[in-house]
C-alpha cells in the first residue's frame, strides 16, 4: 500500500519527490539524535539493572516521538518558506503545489523512512539465532510486525496532514492531538508480545486520523459516495 501511494500520487511529480526525500531526511536526523541520546544514557547507567534499562527504553521511545514531531514542525517552517520562494519565482504568482499537498507528501516521506527502518530491524532479527516461537511465544512476530509497519506509514501520512493544518491555522490542539496519538501508538508497542494490545488500538487510531485528515483536506461523504459509484 505504501508503494502504491508513492507510485500513483508522488512518483510522476519531480517537486513532490524532492519534498518526500527531504521529509525522509528530517525523520532520519530526528532518529539519529534520539538514538545518540539513548545510547549515551544506556552507557552511563548500570547495565545489570533491568528495571532501569526498561525505564530508559521507555524514555528513549517517548523522547524519539517528541523529537520526530519537533522535526516535523521544523520541516513545516522550511516548506512554508519554500512556498513563498516558489510564488515569487512563478510567472502567475501562484505556487505549483499547495500546503495541503506538501503536508501529504511530507507525511509519506516520514512514513516511508520509518517503515524502511522497521523493515531493516526485522531483517536483522530474521538472521537469527533461534526460531520465532520456539519457547512458546507467538509465531506471528513477522506478520504482526509487517502490519504494524504499514499502520505507522499511514499514520505518519495522516499526521502530516493534521499537523500542517494545525500549524497553518494556528490550531494548537490539532498539533497536540497528533503528538498524543503518536505517543499512544508508540506506547502500545510495549504490550507486545500481546499483539492485540498494540495492533487493534493502532488501527483504530489510524481510521480516526484518516477520517479527520480526509475532512480537513476538503473531503465529504458525497465524495466518498461518488468514488464508490465511479461517478465524476
Amino acid at each position: 500500500p505504501a508503494l502504491g501511494l508513492f507510485l500513483f500520487t508522488i512518483a510522476r511529480d519531480p517537486l513532490r519527490i524532492i519534498i518526500l526525500i527531504a521529509g525522509a531526511f528530517f525523520w532520519l536526523v530526528s532518529l539519529l539524535l534520539s538514538s545518540l541520546i539513548w545510547f549515551i544514557a544506556v552507557k552511563a547507567s548500570n547495565p545489570q539493572d533491568e528495571s532501569l534499562q526498561k525505564g530508559l527504553l521507555i524514555f528513549g521511545v517517548m523522547f524519539s516521538v517528541l523529537l520526530q514531531e519537533a522535526f516535523r514542525f521544523l520541516y513545516y517552517k522550511l516548506l512554508r518558506k519554500a512556498i513563498e520562494g516558489l510564488v515569487a519565482l512563478s510567472e502567475d504568482g501562484c505556487s505549483p503545489i499547495s500546503i495541503q499537498q506538501m503536508a501529504y507528501v511530507a507525511g509519506v516521506g516520514f512514513g516511508l523512512m520509518s517503515g524502511a527502518f522497521s523493515m531493516i530491524n526485522l531483517l536483522a532479527d530474521a538472521l537469527g539465532p533461534g526460531t520465532v516461537g520456539i519457547h512458546g511465544d507467538s509465531q506471528l512476530y513477522f506478520l504482526t510486525s509487517a502490519f504494524m509497519t504499514m499502520v505507522l506509514i499511514f499514520l505518519h501520512t495522516f499526521w502530516g496532514i493534521l499537523f500542517f493544518h494545525g500549524c497553518e491555522h494556528r490550531r494548537w490542539w490539532e498539533i497536540t492531538a497528533v503528538v498524543v496519538m503518536h505517543l499512544a501508538v508508540s506506547g502500545s508497542t510495549f504490550c507486545n508480545p500481546l499483539y492485540v494490545g498494540s495492533l487493534v488500538p493502532s488501527y483504530l487510531l489510524m481510521a480516526t486520523a484518516a477520517a479527520w485528515a480526509y475532512l480537513l483536506s476538503g473531503g465529504s461523504a458525497q465524495n466518498v459516495r461518488r468514488f464508490l459509484l465511479c461517478k465524476s
